[in-house]
């Protein structure tokens, strides 16, 4: 939470009386524990393939950040996708992005805590999220839909074992892991 200071001078017939107001700018901490990280295109594909999207699918992404995966998801594959993500800035891009590639009526962004939204009728999730976020979220996960799909970017779920994992080695040489689990019935 950051608090911003203001002196305002209040001029009287005779005299100035100073008055102090205090406002609030509330932020969240999420924005220092889960960085805003790109996702490369070709790995966005590669997740949306190994997820087995199609058109009939609900995506929520998880801390969306520029919107690129629901934009791909409704682009590629013709799937209904919302972007959920704390930072407002994000979600005015994201919104701005989605437009410009056409997907608007079936890509949504919302600003808000991950820990919060109701996901549930998500058939994929997508997370890029520290290992420590997943597991937190983890039991939230497993809550939902028996046969629900997610994928996860770079980080595992600790002891729960993916049902598959790639890994896409960029031109560039870098390496990414993605990991695919269902919840379970």
């Amino acid at each position: 939470m950051k608090i911003a200071f203001s002196l305002i001078l209040l001029f009287g017939f005779f005299y100035l009386t100073p008055l102090i107001v205090f406002s609030q700018e509330i932020t969240s901490d999420f924005s220092d524990l889960v960085p805003f990280v790109t996702t490369p295109d070709e790995v966005v594909e590669a997740m949306l393939k190994l997820a087995e999207i199609d058109e009939n699918d609900i995506l929520y992404d998880l801390g969306s950040g520029d919107g690129r995966i629901p934009i791909a998801a409704a682009k590629l594959f013709g799937a209904n996708a919302i972007g959920v993500e704390i930072d407002a800035a994000l979600v005015a891009l994201a919104k701005q992005n989605a437009l410009k590639s056409g997907v608007s009526d079936r890509v949504t962004f919302v600003q808000g805590d991950l820990f919060e939204i109701d996901f549930s009728d998500a058939t994929i999730l997508v997370v890029y999220l520290f290992p420590d976020i997943n597991l937190k979220l983890r039991p939230k996960f497993l809550k939902m839909k028996p046969g629900t799909r997610i994928v996860s970017h770079r980080f595992d779920m600790g002891d729960w074992k993916p049902e598959k994992t790639e890994r896409i080695v960029l031109p560039d040489g870098k390496e990414h892991l993605i990991y695919l689990w269902r919840v379970p019935q």
